[in-house]
């Protein structure tokens, strides 16, 4: 019988009903007494890492629950986080980054009704993130929720209520399981290196969702805060130019005091190709823009956090972005 361990960090899987609405205040142990058909195929330990709202996860947060995987790897087969799911999917991209080519599963899943509701998908997917942390086929960073497996650097939530409420974007499920049974559609690409543990994380990345009428000079406000910047652009990605608009300037500022710059697009699916516009091309060829292309927001930016924790070289930098990790990037620059 595998050994699984389960990180409980609060979220609403975890949820008791209060005055002030719903709070995260069930341990792991109290999660895993929902569920006790669970231990007639694995053997489950808990720790509690955290027990907050996931609205206020930190990336201080994802070191220490990359830390505890670290810490117990060698004593299970595979991991269980139980995890809020508003932010989820940057954390699954963030452990995706900070836990490379593990051939342990290191699963997160959550719910949207508190395990302890009469009706709720909590216990559902606790049960399928533990029988698939037993799976024979399972590695790497997962998402398990509503009877699918998602790579940690694919998924997004799409629904705010519904029980199925992540997708994986550009990216096949990996698996689904129902029931019992588990059906293995796709393996997550992996090195035989693993697992490989980093430690650093930079937290200083800023997103700007670009809108008709945005003053460019936001970037100028926030550039000492920060030294990361995503432009969310539109449709396949494009630098707004014109009298009204000063992101040529303010972009050559960002690269000359040494800050990265990173196009993305607003669309969900597909991504980016910045060069297809006149406004997307110029701005590419004058300034060397590093875009996500088929990349989701969350990867992007759990994927600059995690570079600009190991190196400050531009051109180093552009490398690792550009390097597919955990299957997070199929277009890549040439």
């Amino acid at each position: 019988m595998k050994k699984v361990l389960l990180l409980a960090t609060g979220g609403t899987i975890a949820c008791k009903v209060t005055e002030d609405g719903l709070a995260p205040l069930l341990s792991g142990d109290e999660l895993m007494s929902y569920i006790p058909r669970a231990r007639e195929f694995c053997t489950v330990d808990t720790v509690q890492i955290m027990n907050i709202d996931s609205t206020n996860m930190h990336p201080e947060n994802w070191l220490k629950i990359a830390e505890a995987v670290e810490k117990y790897y060698d004593a299970y087969d595979g991991f269980v986080v139980a995890h809020g799911t508003d932010t989820m999917a940057y954390t699954a991209a963030a452990l995706s980054y900070l836990i490379q080519n593990s051939p342990k599963p290191i699963i997160l899943t959550g719910s949207q009704k508190p395990i302890s509701m009469d009706m709720t998908d909590a216990k559902q997917n606790l049960m399928d993130s533990l029988r698939y942390a037993c799976f024979s086929r399972a590695h790497g960073v997962t998402i398990v929720f509503g009877g699918k497996v998602i790579s940690g650097t694919r998924g997004r939530k799409m629904n705010t209520k519904s029980f199925d409420a992540f997708g994986s974007i550009n990216y096949p499920v990996l698996a689904v399981i129902h029931d019992s049974g588990i059906i293995q559609y796709l393996d997550l690409p992996m090195e035989l290196t693993g697992p490989v543990f980093y430690h650093r994380m930079d937290p200083r990345v800023f997103i700007l969702k670009l809108i008709p009428g945005i003053d460019p000079f936001v970037l100028r406000l926030v550039s000492n805060a920060y030294d990361a910047f995503v432009l969310e652009s539109y449709g396949v990605g494009g630098i707004p130019e014109g009298e009204h608009y000063t992101f040529r300037e303010e972009i050559s500022n960002l690269i000359s005091w040494g800050k990265t710059v990173v196009l993305t697009t607003q669309a969900v699916f597909e991504g980016s190709d910045i060069t297809v516009y006149h406004s997307g091309h110029t701005a590419k060829a004058e300034f060397g823009l590093m875009e996500s292309y088929d990349m989701t927001l969350e990867a992007t930016v759990a994927k600059l956090m995690w570079i600009l924790g190991q190196t400050r070289e531009p051109e180093k930098i552009k490398e690792l972005f550009n390097t597919p990790i955990a299957g997070d990037i199929l277009v890549q620059e040439e």
